[in-house]
């Protein structure tokens, strides 16, 4: 046992030795690894010094270059701004040399203009001046002559016009702008005939006056207003509308009609037709003239199947009811339509009133061109009453001091009851009193007004039954009218009136006895180009009518010696 302590011991002791050993190993170890760690940091940091002066000279040697650059670049672009400068200086002082010079052209253009200005308004005054004497010429020609006055109105493009007979959609209806019959100015119109297979032909037909389809109700009223005038001087005036089924004569003639009521409105004024228009401007002339010296009666009557009703005249109640009436030539020649009802009236109101009545037993009928197709001719007649007094009355009213004078007259012996009258008939229309003949006379004169039932084709119209039946008499006194225009012209012995009931009653008007305006009405699209044609050709047959110069109802010479 002891010696193995001993040798444990021994062993121990040499296990002491080898941990010291090693423990001095370890710190020399340790102190290498500080000094290594040491002397690399060392050397990092020299490294990073160095790698930090290097970065900052080849940046300070690059900032040097780009700042070298950018001063060469500011040198250069100075320069160009200064070239650039100097060309634009230029530009703009040539730009204002320009604009100097063009002031100047500018101010004598204006000058030029100017002159050229006041030259063609000279012309123009010149040209108004010139063409109203021809139209005062022509005018006084056709007076001469007893020439028809023919105006020609188109109406607008609507949306029925299609050439295929269809409603044109709106955007179709946008560019359907093809006209076969214009205004080519205000006094002539141009027709486009084309037919398959030909070369289109134009066609002009001149008229006393044209109305394109932009010109209003005012413009038309405006060349007949005239005409009025007229009735007060003693003649006698009669305006009539023709032309196809849809071509706008009723509007001409009475303005807008309400859908489904044939009764016309006053509501718009700027719509107004001829009819209400004359009515208007008759009592407005009236209205200058000493009060009680004339007096105003309508009568309204259409022409239907050949057959003339009488549409104001009343049953045993007082109610507006259509009679059947005759006309018949009288001993002196004129037409005259026997018991006739003859409504005395006072102002437009009255008037408008009646003839409102009286259109509400028009006969209409729907076709494929017109929704209310008028199927007869309608014929208003104004017939205006004027009283003479005293002494020496060669014309009416010379001066104030006669009107004045015929006006005290006028009060103290024209009895009121003839100016409250309110019906007549034609039997005693004429007489309401009878005063001394060397006291008062009377001068009648009349204004009518007609709407002549559209010409129809019946293949385009659609009728049938009763409708072709009245279509038939439509066309047949139409063509009885041409045929009378036409003996007239020509100068025949016999011009056939009584052929028609219509050409009977609208003899004396049609003969020489009136100043006649015929309206045609025509359609401007291709697809009525045949019935277009039509009215224009009736229109230049009526133009060369020459009925003799129109006799004027002479205001008596009057003498109170007698």
């Amino acid at each position: 046992k002891e010696e193995r302590i001993v040798v444990l011991e021994t062993e121990n002791a040499a296990l002491h030795l080898k941990l010291a050993e090693y423990q001095g190993l370890a710190g020399r170890s340790t102190n290498e690894i500080l000094q290594l760690y040491a002397a690399h940091g060392q050397q990092m940091k020299l490294q990073r010094s160095s790698v930090v002066t290097q970065l900052h000279g080849a940046i300070k040697k690059r900032l040097k270059q780009d700042l070298k650059s950018l001063h060469s670049f500011a040198l250069e672009l100075s320069k160009d701004f200064q070239r650039q400068s100097k060309t634009c200086l230029y530009q703009v002082l040539a730009a204002v040399q320009g604009i100097q010079l063009q002031n100047e052209a500018m101010q004598m253009l204006q000058i030029k203009a100017f002159d050229l200005e006041q030259s063609l308004q000279e012309v123009t005054e010149r040209y108004e001046k010139e063409k109203q004497k021809r139209k005062a010429l022509h005018n006084s020609l056709i007076e001469l002559r007893g020439n028809i006055r023919v105006h020609c109105r188109i109406r607008p493009l609507l949306p029925f016009d299609d050439a295929a007979g269809h409603s044109i959609s709106q955007d179709r209806w946008r560019n359907f702008s093809e006209k076969a019959a214009y205004a080519a100015d205000d006094e002539t119109v141009l027709v486009k005939c084309s037919r398959p297979g030909h070369a289109s032909i134009n066609k002009t037909f001149q008229f006393e006056r044209v109305y394109s389809d932009l010109e209003s109700q005012d413009a038309v009223f405006a060349d007949v207003a005239p005409l009025l005038t007229s009735l007060l001087d003693g003649y006698n005036v009669c305006i009539m509308a023709y032309g196809q089924t849809g071509s706008g004569k009723t509007y001409t003639m009475l303005g807008p009609q309400l859908e489904g009521n044939l009764a016309f409105s006053i509501e718009e004024e700027s719509e107004l037709g001829i009819i209400p228009r004359a009515t208007q401007e008759v009592f407005r002339l009236i209205s200058e003239k000493p009060p009680g010296s004339y007096w105003v009666e309508v009568s309204v009557v259409e022409v239907y199947n050949n057959e003339i009703f009488d549409l104001l005249a009343k049953d045993s109640s007082g109610k507006v009811f259509g009679v059947k009436r005759d006309v018949v030539t009288t001993r002196e020649g004129k037409s005259e339509v026997p018991l006739l009802t003859h409504e005395t009236v006072e102002n437009t109101s009255e008037f408008l009133h009646l003839v409102n009545k009286g259109l509400q037993l028009r006969v209409t009928h729907p076709t494929l061109v017109h929704a209310h197709s008028s199927r007869s001719h309608l014929v208003v007649t104004l017939t205006i009453t004027t009283v003479v007094f005293g002494d020496n009355f060669g014309t009416l009213w010379e001066d104030e001091q006669t009107s004045q004078r015929l006006n005290k007259e006028a009060s103290s012996t024209f009895p009121q009851k003839l100016r409250d009258n309110k019906s007549t008939s034609s039997s005693r229309a004429s007489s309401p009193v009878q005063p001394e003949a060397n006291q008062m006379k009377q001068v009648k004169t009349s204004l009518q007004l007609v709407d002549l039932a559209g010409s129809e084709c019946v293949g385009m119209s659609g009728v049938t039954g009763a409708a072709l039946r009245e279509t038939s008499f439509i066309n047949r006194s139409l063509s009885a009218l041409a045929d009378v225009l036409g003996a007239i012209a020509e100068q025949r012995a016999h011009v056939p009136y009584r052929n028609s009931k219509l050409t009977h009653l609208l003899q004396d008007s049609v003969g020489g006895d009136a100043k006649l305006l015929v309206m045609l009405c025509i359609s401007p699209g291709p697809k009525y180009l045949t019935e277009s044609m039509q009215s224009l050709g009736f229109g230049t047959r009526a133009r060369q009518v020459q009925r003799g110069q129109v006799k004027k109802k002479n205001f008596p010479v009057l003498s109170k010696g007698k």
